[in-house]
């Protein structure tokens, strides 16, 4: 199905180029050789949403809410969304049997210019898309389930709002910095490195999307109509992930054509591009 719209050739597989190490966990590294044919989900007429309006009041942490708490559900949220989206490319596909994101479709895991890679056994390693994928799933769901990093245990005592706290946590846990006494999450139980544990989670889901679109967007979501709903959960993200600074700007540079585009039609709100959460706080 296209939606009554006209065909959209194949776009251009991306390049896989070499990589060069870092220290976390999956690593990245960029090559120069890019195919220069255009990606048709980078085009205005491409970009739909089957929503209206922007996700802000999805994404601001209420007053009354700690903003640790509030994170985790974000994290969680953001999850179940980009699950949803990846299981349409990880389900068995048509007679082979395979899904469309496999072995052979995709031996690396790619996005654009970008060929992410995974640190096996202490060294950056090419591993396929679907395996990376899988890897990525089970150890977001190993953090969001590790009650050290999610506590549900119940915080004795009178915890610190959102409202009470946030304009301090604006000059010192905002970063991603900690001190002795002060960290994002601290009276919900979370511990010191939950802010940069969310910031690494994040990532991770960033580079499921960026794969998702350039190798993915035309075979299946353009052919059965789902363009729009792969939009609405990646502009989610992107609010969430800029609202409150948990994927670096660099790291989006595979998407940031879409970003721009969602940007001018304040898809993505001002308020997350001006400070985010901190600059509404220290406004208010």
């Amino acid at each position: 199905m296209n939606n009554g719209q006209s065909p959209v050739p194949p776009a251009p597989q991306p390049a896989h180029l070499p990589n060069s190490a870092s220290p976390t966990l999956p690593v990245e590294s960029s090559g120069l050789n890019d195919n220069d044919a255009p990606k048709y989900f980078f085009q205005e007429k491409y970009a739909p949403l089957n929503v209206k309006g922007n996700f802000l009041t999805l994404c601001a942490c209420p007053k009354n809410v700690e903003l640790g708490e509030w994170l985790a559900h974000q994290i969680v949220e953001q999850y179940r969304l980009l699950h949803g989206m990846l299981q349409v490319i990880q389900e068995p596909n048509g007679p082979s049997g395979l899904p469309i994101c496999n072995e052979n479709t995709c031996p690396t895991m790619s996005a654009g210019r970008l060929t992410y890679t995974w640190l096996v056994d202490g060294r950056a390693a090419k591993i396929s898309a679907p395996k990376f994928i899988n890897r990525v799933e089970k150890w977001i769901v190993s953090k969001i389930h590790d009650p050290v990093m999610f506590p549900t245990t119940p915080v004795h005592g009178v915890p610190i709002t959102a409202a009470l706290n946030d304009v301090d946590a604006a000059t010192s846990a905002a970063p991603g910095t900690v001190s002795a006494d002060s960290w994002i999450g601290k009276s919900s139980g979370f511990p010191q490195t939950f802010y940069k544990d969310c910031q690494g989670i994040m990532k991770q889901m960033f580079r499921c999307y960026a794969h998702i679109y350039h190798a993915h967007w035309l075979n299946p979501f353009w052919h059965i109509n789902k363009h729009d709903i792969l939009n609405m959960c990646f502009v989610h993200f992107i609010t969430v992930a800029k609202y409150y600074k948990l994927v670096a700007d660099k790291e989006m540079e595979p998407m940031q054509p879409l970003i721009d585009l969602f940007i001018r039609q304040q898809r993505i709100p001002p308020e997350a591009l001006n400070g985010g959460h901190w600059a509404q706080q220290t406004s208010s």
